[in-house]
Order: C-alpha cells, then sequence, then structure tokens
C-alpha cells in the first residue's frame, strides 16, 4: 500500500501531460516561457487573486514577500511552532526573528488569541513585530476572520502559509487568498504538486506584485542588469509548469475524492483515536489525514501494527520548533507550548490520496481498531 499514489494520478494525465513536455522541448523555452504563465493565470483564477508568481519553490514562496516587505534584523515574525521547519526557517534567512504561537486544541492551526501577548513578548524582548504566518496545516486552513482581526490590531501584515492547504477554503474563499499574501508549494507530495519543488504565491497588492517579481529574480529592475535590490533566483520552469498545468485539470475531482477518503476514514476511527476536526464552514484539501493516539506508547503501539501490516504510516511533526536544536538560541523550553507539545508526542498519519480504495481504507481502520 502506498502513503500517496503518485502513479494512478500520472495514468490520468500522462497523454496530455507528455504533449505539453515536447512542446517545451520543441520550442527550448525552459524557463518563464508559455506554460508558466498559463500556470500563474490559472493559478490566480482558481484562488480567487489579481496575482499569481511562480517560484521554485514553496520556501521561496514564503521568502520572497518577507524579502520584499524588508522584513530583517530587529524585527519579528509570529508563526506556529507546530509546522515544517520552513515556515520559520525564512524568517531566520533574513536575519529576523520567530516568535511562536501555540496551536488550537481542535484543528492543529494556531491559536488567534495566543497572537496579542506573542506581541507584546516580542516586543518586550526588543524585537519590532511586524508581520504573522498563520499555517494551514494538513489542509485546513486557519481562522482568518479571527487572525485577521488581531493582525490589524497589532498592526501586523498576513503572510499566508497554505503549501498544505491550496484547495481548502473557508466560507467561500480559498486557500491562498487571505491576507496580504499567500504562499503554497507544488511539493510532489502536495495535493496540487509536480514533478520536482515548485511554488507560488498570491497577492491583490499591484504594488506588492512588482516587488515580488524582482526579488524572484535577483532584485531585478528595468532589465535583467539593472539590479535594484537583493534578490535570488526563485523561477519556476516550465516542465514543472507544464505538469500543474495538466493537474488542475483534474485538481477539483481528486480534491472530491480526499474529501470522500477523509470521510472513510472518520467515521470509522472516530471511537478509537481523536480524529480531524473541520469546522462549519471550512473544507479540508486533506494533504495529510493526521489523527491523535491516546498517548506515545499507543501511537508506537499502533504505527508497528499498521507496518506489521505493510501500511505506511508518518509524524507530522516528531518535534516543536521551539524544542529544535535549531532554534535552542531563541531560549525556549519544553513546556512553553503544551498543545504544540502534546501533538507531537501523540500525532501520527494515515495513507492520504484521491486513489485510496474502500477496501484498503477498510484495512487500515481494521487494524487500527484491532491494535
Amino acid at each position: 500500500m502506498q502513503f500517496i499514489d503518485l502513479i494512478t494520478q500520472k495514468n490520468r494525465i500522462r497523454e496530455n501531460l507528455m504533449k505539453r513536455i515536447e512542446r517545451i522541448i520543441d520550442s527550448a523555452q525552459f524557463v518563464m516561457g508559455p506554460e508558466v504563465l498559463e500556470a500563474e493565470k490559472k493559478l490566480a483564477e482558481y484562488v480567487g487573486t489579481k496575482h499569481c508568481v511562480s517560484c521554485a519553490s514553496g520556501t521561496d514562496a514564503l521568502l520572497i514577500p518577507l524579502m520584499a516587505k524588508g522584513i530583517g534584523p530587529g524585527d519579528a515574525v509570529l508563526t506556529t511552532p507546530f509546522t515544517f521547519v520552513a515556515t520559520a526557517e525564512v524568517v531566520s534567512l533574513v536575519g529576523a526573528t520567530p516568535v511562536f504561537v501555540d496551536v488550537l486544541p481542535g484543528t492543529f492551526n494556531i491559536n488567534p488569541d495566543g497572537v496579542a501577548p506573542a506581541v507584546e513578548e516580542a516586543r518586550k524582548k526588543g524585537l519590532n513585530p511586524k508581520a504573522l504566518i498563520p499555517v494551514d496545516l494538513f489542509g485546513l486552513p486557519a481562522e482568518y476572520d479571527r487572525l485577521e482581526k488581531v493582525a490589524a490590531e497589532q498592526g501586523l501584515w498576513i503572510l499566508e502559509d497554505a503549501a498544505q492547504g491550496f484547495g481548502g477554503t473557508v466560507g467561500g474563499r480559498r486557500a491562498g487568498s487571505f491576507g496580504l499574501v499567500g504562499a503554497t508549494s507544488f511539493f510532489p507530495a502536495k495535493p496540487l504538486g509536480c514533478y520536482g519543488d515548485g511554488g507560488a504565491i498570491f497577492t491583490n497588492d499591484d504594488e506588492l506584485l512588482e516587488l515580488l517579481i524582482s526579488v524572484r529574480v535577483h532584485g531585478g529592475g528595468s532589465d535583467k542588469y539593472n539590479n535594484e535590490r537583493i534578490g535570488l533566483n526563485g523561477r519556476f520552469d516550465a516542465i514543472q509548469a507544464a505538469v500543474i498545468n495538466e493537474k488542475l485539470t483534474i485538481f477539483d475531482d481528486e480534491l472530491d475524492l480526499r474529501n470522500k477518503v477523509a470521510a472513510a476514514y472518520s467515521a470509522r476511527l472516530k471511537d478509537r483515536v481523536v480524529v480531524p476536526e473541520v469546522p462549519e464552514g471550512y473544507t479540508s484539501c486533506w494533504a495529510q489525514y493526521s489523527v491523535l493516539a491516546n498517548s506515545t506508547d499507543d501511537r508506537t503501539k499502533l504505527m508497528a501494527a499498521l507496518k506489521d501490516a505493510g501500511i505506511p504510516s508518518a509524524i507530522y511533526y516528531p518535534i516543536p520548533l521551539h524544542l529544535q536544536k535549531a532554534y535552542e538560541n531563541l531560549g525556549y523550553k519544553p513546556g512553553d507550548f503544551p498543545v504544540s507539545e502534546d501533538f507531537s508526542a501523540r500525532v501520527f498519519a494515515l495513507p492520504m490520496h484521491p486513489y485510496l480504495k474502500e477496501e484498503e481504507i477498510e484495512q487500515i481502520c481494521r487494524v487500527i481498531t484491532r491494535a
């Protein structure tokens, strides 16, 4: 059994995708060619923003907006410790300081009530709080109604980390459209992934758009040898764009299938483990289907039973960021973010993809029930 099935998906799109790739090879337009422009247009339309700037990775999609906004030493950027390291890593890369906010018990996402105290904490440390990076963890968008309100009150702009959330919605608005700017990843394991690294940035701000485009390619101005600011090489290549363009044709269908898989899991497992919560008015794209065991020992037992049955599982994330060695200089200690620490001790993820068969779901749930 596969944790993520990219082969069945590939077979659905192979014929048309190969035609796209052949056109790129024949045209020799490998960087920023027509497929990239097509992808940016389609992605902006899908998310519902005026602009989309494609880039080389999900990490670049987070880094470029921070660079464009001039975030740097002395600044604080608030985010969650229960996420992949890239979310905080980009803050450190621009010389700013990550300030963590614990997550909600129900949804794995950042707790809006923790934002104001974290701003105060940052100021006491002599930092200047500038931005907030909520994470749409495991596919579920964060609580943007509350987050946008508290961010405005605290003078913060929002960079939405929709690396796992692309395709999720809140009140009909799609992930990637919240805050000043949104970022997503096209890593192959994502619900909308390419065949390598890739990412995209979304905004409605015309002025910011120009800065994002500049930073993406070495801080260029009127031409590539007129460098107005420090930038990076963050371009999205045409073959990866072709993959995204073709996968978009089946993406909504795959989202429906992912939600059916999640519903089947939850119905069978709700009395065995803590299943993911999707609040009313929200939809998840189910980047992962993560559950909580009763304890670390129970998680070990359940994952061992799954392994013995030939079923893969994974832990996202075993160590919260505030306890990672890379961030020991920030001075956090065990107990500072109890919800995140509890989740890291109990969370594990089951196979999740659109092509998971009913009998496979039944087998997975049966193993967990018996264990």
